[in-house]
């Protein structure tokens, strides 16, 4: 059989000749230990498999490659030819397809997109003009509609287009020659793959000729009709005909192939943010530091880097219910004095890629401006720089000695080195720099006079360098006197040591001469014979450091040298009874309750392999405290109690308890881990007379269980006044950080008090987080897990209780609304109104729901918001400014931001113009609740005057004063942008 009898075959028909072309081959080769086989397949063959009988071996196939073909022609075999690749002929088949022939124009062209691959503009405008105009020329086969929005392929058109169309299929099989070379010179098809078991690969033609030439071998072929006629349901069905079982083959590694994929996306494109908010931040110490714990400050994101920056800034927004104001995106970094802001991410039309953030970056969320009512710079320019600053100072005896005083100090970058003076209350003075880089080393420098203007960056002062400040009116200087060079420090080579071991002496404070690396036994050792004590306390003695506030610090091991204990040559000593921890030990301060005064710890010696459950025993023993409901929290920075330490069967080292710390015993059992420890409180909004509209009587009453709170409340003030707020102490529940919020309220509704209250179903309350005693954030979806709520664990909800069940969405906003009643300075009783925002949160939608909830017009209705902290109301007016010929875009009144900041749960005041014309909204309560600020604001100021002059007094008279310590307070400062 040669090539072109494999190629094509005639068959006869009764009134024309059918033409068939080969479309795949199967081949078998026998040998003398085994049979093989293999298939070859076409490239537009492969749809033939689809439709075949299923092999006892089948072939791993890649997939189908489906085609598209018309009952009359393929348009893809006629694009390789000049002649059929005219556009009448293309317009002709797509109107054949269509009912009646007809197809609006505009779709026209969509369809040809779609066949073709390319538009009419891009293959035909250039030579044929546009597609109307081409419709119009050949006004012989289309006909166009009066307003040229229809066209329809006229009647001899179309029988005169199917017999083209047969004419064209003859034209490309006559330009075919008589003997073909090769297996495979179909137009439509030029390539043949070889499968089998292992793999697929393409195959040359004369390839697969020499596989069935030998005398063991045998072949089958398998031809398919040129013209292939289709039932009208195969047209653009490219699952027509295919068995079922084949296609769910194809659809299971189709799925499977979208999920691998969308893996592959995830890992590829998604990185991680660390989010640091701003409210949540102030700044301290010359950076930026958390208020509460870093944890609670950061917020982890993970996003899709091919978004833009406006998608990560509408992200946040929306993560962030409680966010007020603007929203400005920068980058920030953490630097050992805090976190610093670099620069401002802007362009919300560019991806993350093009704004060049890596994984892992650290990303501030402010209003670009403040933060806690503080001015930041920003910038690589002021940078702060952590500097150890150290000068010289006499001892409180009044003897000439000096001693260094070392204290950290941070400075922008950009600042005067001159600076460190006025920091320190120096009016003049010498600035050493440490060239070598640590203070007890060589290599100090004087900044001449006429370089002070310059910078801390531009005299090579990085993070963790040593300034010296001399003062020029002391004479006891700590450096040799030279111009420029200082050689070393070694002049100051001793120590003070104090008596503090409760033993009568002759001697409270010696000086022992030591170097960096003398032991802490020897200076031990020569302080108790100076001292003249008894040489028992050799054994039964330690050395304790003593801060600049007369605090004594951890005891130092014996074993350390003055340089492995890290303490500075002229540092205070003090010598107290008791052996100091050994190497495996570990010296901590302990007390009971959060308030912890200077002073009052108690110390503890343990080994650092001890579990926090049974660090918890010694220290409830030694403090005289019984009972298991106890656990422990580490002193944060803020001499504050931090995060419990939740995993009492870990080892103090495991989480990094070091010698110094300070731990607090606090009262309640810790929930297990992976649960929390809810107060529920009941909120219920007050009746006239001040109490529970249901229930008052146990309200009242005193009880084991009902503690109350009520915030801003005021004696004689008349009933229905807006911001009257009560709760009431339920109880506390443990709930599991996986669970529900609908789980929460089910089992708060099992406490005892709550019984009285009636509620059917937990449909039918309402969840607030309590905040400053007052309901904050309303917790909205009752299928989302608490978890996702980010509450931390001093979280505490408050439960309203409701007439029926409500769905919030996320852009609505639940407001408390009540009528003024006129000539009386109060309100109505409020009610419930949900503003849905979606379609923008501006005063002039806010005025019309309202109007529309009272059934009021809206041009005789004004409305206030009230600020219960301040006892004031704010008139929200639908007046917008005036376009100017700079503004090209109008800015909308947007009631979420500044100076609003409306959130659930605030109050708003409306007064019907129809029957009150009185532009006040204050009530009589207002007016005492100003007066009682006033009052408590002047009360502050008259003690903390007494205060500052008793401290003074204190100060003037102590023989060794210490520095008092106040209690660190945030300061939060919220400022109007009328930009």
């Amino acid at each position: 059989m040669t090539s072109s009898q494999l190629l094509y075959t005639k068959v006869a028909a009764t009134e024309a000749i059918t033409m068939y072309i080969l479309k795949m081959l199967i081949i078998w080769e026998t040998g003398s230990f085994k049979v093989s086989w293999s298939l070859y397949v076409a490239q537009a063959g492969l749809e033939l498999l689809a439709q075949a009988v299923p092999l006892p071996r089948p072939p791993k196939l890649l997939g189908l490659q489906e085609e598209k073909s018309k009952p009359d022609v393929n348009l893809k075999d006629l694009q390789s030819e000049e002649e059929i690749d005219h556009p009448l002929i293309i317009l002709k088949a797509i109107l054949l397809e269509e009912e009646n022939n007809l197809i609006p124009v505009d779709q026209l062209g969509q369809k040809l997109l779609k066949k073709i691959g390319i538009s009419w503009n891009k293959k035909y405008r250039k030579q044929h003009g546009p597609l109307r105009k081409f419709l119009q020329l050949h006004s012989q086969i289309f006909l166009l509609s009066s307003d040229e929005s229809t066209v329809r392929l006229l009647k001899n058109s179309s029988l005169q287009a199917e017999s083209d169309f047969q004419r064209n299929d003859q034209q490309i099989f006559k330009m075919l020659p008589p003997e073909s070379p090769g297996l495979n010179n179909s137009i439509s098809c030029p390539h043949w793959f070889d499968i089998n078991d292992s793999k697929v690969q393409p195959i040359r033609e004369k390839d697969i000729e020499q596989q069935f030439q030998g005398k063991e071998s045998a072949y089958m072929l398998f031809y398919r009709k040129s013209q292939l006629q289709r039932p009208p349901e195969a047209r653009a069905n490219p699952r027509y005909g295919v068995p079922c079982h084949l296609l769910n083959e194809m659809d299971a590694a189709n799925i499977e192939l979208q999920t691998k994929r969308a893996e592959c996306d995830s890992a590829n494109n998604t990185f991680e943010l660390h989010l640091h908010l701003g409210p949540q931040y102030h700044f301290f110490n010359g950076a930026l530091h958390p208020v509460v714990s870093q944890t609670e400050s950061v917020w982890d994101l993970t996003f899709d880097k091919r978004k833009t920056l406006g998608d990560l800034r509408q992200s946040i927004f929306q993560l962030l219910e409680f966010w007020e104001g603007d929203m400005i995106l920068s980058v920030a970094k953490l630097v050992p004095a805090g976190l610093h802001i670099y620069q401002s991410l802007g362009g919300d039309e560019l991806t993350l890629c093009e704004t060049e953030i890596a994984d892992g970056e650290d990303i501030f969320v402010w209003n670009g401006v403040e933060v806690g009512g503080v001015h930041i710079q920003t910038g690589i320019d002021c940078e702060p720089l952590l500097l150890n600053v150290l000068h010289l100072d006499t001892s409180r005896d009044g003897e000439k000695c000096c001693q260094v005083i070392e204290s950290p100090h941070v400075f922008p970058a950009n600042a005067e080195v001159g600076t460190v003076l006025t920091a320190l209350a120096i009016p003049a003075g010498v600035i050493f720099i440490n060239s070598a880089g640590c203070p007890g080393g060589e290599g100090w420098t004087a900044i001449p006079k006429e370089d002070m203007r310059k910078t801390f960056r531009e005299q090579g002062l990085r993070n963790g360098s040593s300034i010296l400040i001399q003062d020029s009116h002391d004479d006891n200087s700590l450096l040799t006197k030279e111009e420029k060079w200082v050689t070393s420090m070694n002049e100051i080579d001793w120590l003070h040591v104090k008596n503090l071991c409760q033993l009568e002496s002759e001697e409270k404070q010696v000086k022992i001469s030591a170097t960096v690396n003398t032991m802490v036994f020897d200076i031990r050792i020569k302080a108790i014979k100076e001292l003249k004590l008894m040489k028992e306390l050799a054994d039964n003695s330690c050395l304790r450091p003593i801060d600049r506030n007369g605090k004594l610090l951890c005891p130092v091991p014996d074993s350390y040298t003055l340089k492995e204990a890290e303490l500075k040559m002229g540092s205070s000593l003090g010598l107290c009874l008791g052996k100091a921890p050994s190497s495996s030990q570990l010296f901590l301060f302990f007390a009971m309750g959060s308030d912890v005064q200077p002073g009052t710890e108690m110390e503890i010696i343990v080994e650092e392999t001890i579990s926090v459950r049974d660090c918890l025993k010694l220290m409830l023993k030694k403090s005289g405290l019984q009972g298991d409901a106890w656990h422990l929290r580490k002193m944060d920075w803020c001499y504050e109690a931090g995060e419990p330490l939740c995993e009492e069967d870990a080892t103090l080292k495991e989480l990094l308890i070091c010698s110094g710390d300070t731990l607090l015993l606090i009262e309640g059992q810790l929930p297990p881990l992976g649960f929390l420890k809810v107060p529920i409180w009941w909120y219920q909004l007050q009746g006239p007379s001040g109490h529970w509209e249901s229930h008052q009587d146990q309200t009242n009453c005193t009880s084991s269980w009902g503690r109350v709170w009520r915030a801003t409340s005021s004696q004689g003030a008349s009933g229905n006044e807006p911001a009257q707020v009560s709760l009431l102490y339920l109880g506390d529940i443990e709930i599991s950080e996986d669970a529900t919020l609908a789980e929460l309220k089910s089992q708060a509704m099992t406490l005892p008090p709550f019984l009285e209250f009636g509620v059917p179903f937990p449909a039918h309350l309402r969840a607030w987080t309590v905040e400053r005693k007052r309901p904050g954030r309303l917790l909205r979806t009752d299928r989302q897990p608490l978890r996702e709520y980010k509450l931390g664990r001093r979280i505490e909800i408050c439960l309203e209780p409701l007439q029926k069940g409500e769905n919030l969405g996320p852009q609505d906003v639940l407001l408390r609304t009540q009528v003024r009643i006129p000539g009386e300075r109060t309100y109505t009783p409020a009610l419930d109104l949900v503003w849905n925002v979606a379609q923008g949160g501006t005063a002039g939608s806010l005025r019309q729901r309202v109007a529309d909830f009272y059934c009021l017009p809206v041009e005789k209705i004004e409305i206030a918001k009230y600020f219960p902290e301040k006892f004031e109301w704010l008139p929200i007016s639908s007046w917008n400014q005036q376009i100017t010929k700079r503004k090209k875009k109008k800015k909308q009144d947007y009631l979420q931001g500044a100076p609003y900041y409306l959130k659930d749960g605030d109050t708003i005041g409306v007064k019907n113009l129809l029957i009150d014309d009185d532009d006040d909204f204050s009530t009589i309560r207002d007016d005492t609740g100003k007066e009682k600020q006033k009052q408590r604001a002047l009360g502050r100021r008259k003690s903390q005057e007494a205060l500052h002059e008793q401290s003074s007094y204190i100060l003037s008279s102590a023989e060794t004063p210490a520095r008092p310590r106040a209690p660190e307070t945030s300061l939060s400062i919220h400022v109007g942008s009328f930009r």
